[in-house]
């Protein structure tokens, strides 16, 4: 008989056990849980600000919340050649005086490159440098001449000089915007 009462006794402390480790399973898997959901509902909240937006320009109406930043674009269009469509957040470094049917943008390591406009739409020559506007439309690899690097500097107000340094084309990233949301 003692042997059956201490076989009873052994399933009983089993049987303790066993539903005290199912308990600390469920608050261990219940903790994990809660920790991915809060973690990544923060992670994406950081990532969006808002933007007071300003006018319009551009045939093509531009979608902000598609927008990625300069240094994204110039990393996802690497090694590419052909023709591809991107909507970009850009700090905006020159204005063509002449019109405003260009502007340079920041690349996000103190150089720039040039978004021209399509059909030549025009934004206020007196936009001021440093501020931010959504873009949208298509990076493509370009040879720029001469003539048309000089053209640009003389939009821009060069002197007569700097122009004058302007001697070989260059091979570059181009971007041509279809529209443009500048940020108030």
């Amino acid at each position: 008989m003692s042997y059956v009462l201490k076989l009873f006794r052994n399933n009983a402390d089993l049987c303790a056990k066993f539903s005290t480790m199912k308990l600390h399973i469920f608050t261990f898997s219940a903790f994990i849980a809660l920790l991915v959901a809060c973690g990544g509902a923060d992670n994406s909240a950081e990532k969006k600000e808002v933007f007071k937006l300003g006018k319009a320009y551009g045939p093509v109406q531009v979608d902000t919340s598609k927008a990625i930043t300069v240094e994204e674009m110039l990393q996802a269009y690497k090694g590419k050649s052909e023709d591809t469509e991107f909507t970009i957040f850009a700090p905006i470094e020159e204005v063509c005086q002449a019109a405003g049917c260009w502007v340079n943008v920041d690349k996000g390591d103190g150089e720039t490159f040039m978004v021209r406009f399509k059909d030549h739409f025009t934004i206020p020559v007196e936009t001021k440098i440093g501020s931010k506007a959504f873009l949208h439309g298509v990076a493509y690899m370009d040879t720029v001449s001469v003539e048309m690097l000089r053209h640009f500097a003389e939009d821009a107000g060069k002197s007569k000089e700097e122009i004058a340094k302007i001697t070989k084309p260059e091979f570059e990233m181009g971007f041509e915007a279809d529209g443009i949301v500048l940020v108030k």
